[in-house]
């Protein structure tokens, strides 16, 4: 062999990796689809403009921004997806006509169009993070309805609406939809005069709106798996809200029972992020036509939806916390109106804004005759704060003779509840003389006293000890419970009853239910186990002046409430069931209890609202922060013609230990809060104007931010 052919054999793998990596880079010319600028791209042929939706909250950036589209993206850079996008670039940074620089963000695509509005350069979308449209056209209108409704951004009310991705999840391919069950029949909603032809309605595919006063006992869960099912057979879908996880579960089990596995889902916290995520997809992908959940699940992505139901709207559970903190009834109210769907407020109280509804005409009452109730609900019994005071034989036990004979004989057949208003031991103390609170030297907190402390004091703000106290008003030495606590409670009663095993529900152990034997169950409102089998025996409601004496307007309401959703689960006067509130008898809320009217009492509390002006007759919005922030925002906000500002007056201060909740002032600031009252049909104009002020100050980052709340749910 010649040197000259060695030479060309050991040259051959050189010039063929010199054209490998000639190729490589002519190709690593061409942009990848990563977070980059795109410089140099070609663009979309058609609609290569994408208006985005970018994930930044503050109300001055509520508003929609054109990206260009690169080819490689135009594939998958479809209405509805999530993308990243560079944000806050500024002017100056152009290369090659396109705008470089600045974070980025996530956003999600609203929709392609041809030519931008913005005559200068654009900025290229930087990656299209997921092609699962999960933004769909119905969505996106309800959040824009919510956001304009409560003065918050769109993107503050989409981090509500739809959850964060998970890519394994994505990846996976929900079931097919399910054929549409029959039409149910009317099963205990016969009991309503009314109740059949709802459903029946509803299995047509009308939407009827109705307020629903439901009757004493376990039926609930099932008249609204029911009436899901109603909607499912026209071919439309269903959505059920609930206060909680507890509550969830029962409707989920009547959804089970009723419509078999597949049919519906369950939306709860409880589930896990990836869970719940793969559960709401599937309802976004239209694989599941009924939704049963919690407060977040009231913007889930029920395709064609049919009927939307809340349960309890009076539960605080249904006020979100976060931005722009929407109400669940409201929320769903906007469904109903934007979808055509049917309507449906349940619960065994009734709230002034139910009764609002019912006198406007927007919904119909839905509820059982008067013998029906009287047959179905169990006797109530009242004490009188008169009566209390003349039963010493009782004070051992903290029950008035009453209460006491009505546990005894509940006992011989069956669990007997008892409503305690506050959790703890002795949460509150008095003065026994004067009756003035016992308050802390060093704080001004209240005094407590704790389980196995020997009678010690305990500030319940600072925690620090009490010792030699004495009443600032009178100079007393002792003391006496003003308000006694679950855990003190239960230890009177297991003294008082000492054969009866005693068992407690709150908010650190809260029992799901409790079996059908004798047993006192000791729990604070709203943590009240189910009795398995036909009820509780009977049940006392203690302290009620302790939920009548809250310095608020919703009192009254609020006492109610919890008095029913207690009551409703002892058996019916039928059976024996009795429930003993210790309130005076006169007011009325507890008259209301006697008769077992939520409804009409709610009728009432609407005509003295009326007549104050206070919500929901009028719409109210809260504005708090520093004093000089407060009065530049009202002054700024071009209000409604007629607007009344009351205040504005000091907040207090939060309790030192006790965890910061949403619009308490930051420690160590001194804020303020003013309401805005307006007339109906002006609670649009007072949020946007309210929203346009705030924009304006922090576009000029003018002064310190305030917050605002449409709808407070608490106005003192």
């Amino acid at each position: 062999m010649s040197s000259e052919n060695g030479r060309s054999e050991r040259e051959a793998p050189e010039v063929e990796q010199l054209a490998l990596i000639r190729e490589s880079v002519r190709k690593a010319k061409v942009p990848r689809a990563k977070p980059r600028t795109w410089r140099g791209a070609v663009l979309a042929k058609e609609l290569p403009v994408a208006r985005v939706l970018v994930d930044k909250g503050p109300v001055h950036l509520d508003r929609l921004w054109d990206y260009a589209v690169p080819a490689e993206l135009d594939a998958e850079a479809r209405p509805g997806v999530r993308v990243r996008v560079r944000f806050g670039a500024g002017t100056r940074n152009v290369r090659g006509g396109r705008r470089e620089g600045g974070g980025l963000l996530d956003g999600f695509i609203v929709e392609r169009v041809a030519e931008s509005e913005y005559q200068g350069p654009l900025a290229a979308l930087a990656q299209v993070l997921s092609p699962e449209p999960v933004l769909s056209p119905a969505l996106l209108g309800l959040c824009r309805s919510v956001a304009d409704r409560y003065a918050g951004s769109l993107a503050d009310v989409l981090q509500l609406a739809v959850p964060p991705r998970h890519a394994r999840i994505e990846a996976e391919p929900s079931p097919g939809p399910a054929p549409r069950p029959a039409a149910p029949e009317p099963g205990s909603w016969a009991r309503y005069p009314t109740g059949p032809a709802y459903l029946q309605a509803v299995a047509r595919g009308d939407a009827p709106r109705a307020v629903w006063t439901a009757l004493p006992g376990p039926h609930w869960p099932g008249e609204l798996a029911r009436a899901a099912a109603a909607a499912l057979s026209a071919g439309r879908g269903a959505l059920i809200v609930v206060p909680d996880g507890r509550t969830a579960a029962r409707v989920d089990a009547a959804l089970g029972e009723l419509l078999g596995a597949g049919r519906h889902v369950l939306l709860t916290a409880d589930t896990g992020p990836e869970e719940r995520y793969r559960r709401w997809l599937a309802v976004s992908r239209g694989a599941v036509r009924a939704v049963v959940g919690t407060r977040a699940a009231m913007f889930a992505p029920v395709r064609d939806l049919g009927l939307v139901a809340i349960w309890d709207d009076g539960d605080s559970s249904h006020s979100e916390p976060h931005a722009p903190q929407p109400h669940t009834r409201e929320v769903l109210l906007l469904r109903a109106a934007h979808e055509k769907a049917a309507f449906l407020l349940g619960g065994f109280g009734c709230t002034v804004e139910a009764a609002q509804l019912v006198e406007t005409g927007w919904a119909l009452p839905l509820a059982a005759a008067r013998e029906r109730i009287r047959v179905t609900a169990p006797r109530i019994r009242t004490v009188g704060e008169a009566d209390e005071a003349r039963d010493a034989a009782a004070r051992a036990a903290r029950l008035p003779t009453v209460a006491w004979e009505v546990a005894r004989e509940g006992l011989k057949h069956g669990p007997v509840l008892v409503q305690v208003p506050r959790r703890g031991y002795v949460p509150r103390l008095a003065c026994e003389r004067c009756r003035e609170p016992a308050r802390c030297a060093h704080c001004a907190g209240p005094l407590e006293a704790r389980a196995g402390d020997d009678g010690l004091l305990h500030c319940g703000w600072c925690g620090q000890e009490a010792r030699d106290w004495h009443c600032g008003e009178c100079g007393g030495f002792r003391l006496r419970a003003q308000v006694v606590g679950a855990r003190r409670t239960a230890e009177e009663l297991g003294r008082a009853f000492p054969a009866v095993p005693v068992r407690t529900s709150g908010r650190d152990h809260i029992l799901d239910s409790v079996p059908d034997r004798p047993a006192l169950v000791v729990s604070t409102p709203g943590a009240e186990p189910v009795a398995e089998g036909v009820g509780y025996a009977a049940a006392l409601l203690l302290d009620g002046w302790a939920l009548l004496g809250r310095p608020d307007l919703r009192a009254g309401e609020e006492a109610l409430r919890r008095w029913l959703g207690a009551a409703a689960l002892v058996r019916g006067q039928e059976a024996g069931g009795t429930v003993v509130v210790v309130a005076e008898p006169t007011l009325r809320p507890v008259q209301a209890l006697v008769r077992w009217d939520p409804a009409g009492h709610a009728v009432r509390e609407l005509a003295d609202r009326a007549e104050l002006g206070f919500p929901p007759v009028s719409r109210m919005a809260a504005v708090s922060g520093p004093p000089d922030a407060v009065a530049e925002l009202i002054a700024m906000a071009e209000l409604p013609e007629g607007a009344e500002v009351l205040g504005p007056v000091p907040l207090p201060p939060p309790p030192p230990g006790r965890p910061r909740r949403a619009g308490d002032p930051p420690p160590g600031e001194h804020w303020e809060r003013a309401l805005l009252r307006v007339r109906p049909g002006q609670g649009a104009a007072l949020a946007a104007a309210l929203k346009t002020a705030q924009a304006i100050r922090l576009a000029r980052r003018e002064g310190e931010p305030v917050r605002l709340r449409v709808d407070p749910p608490d106005i003192g």
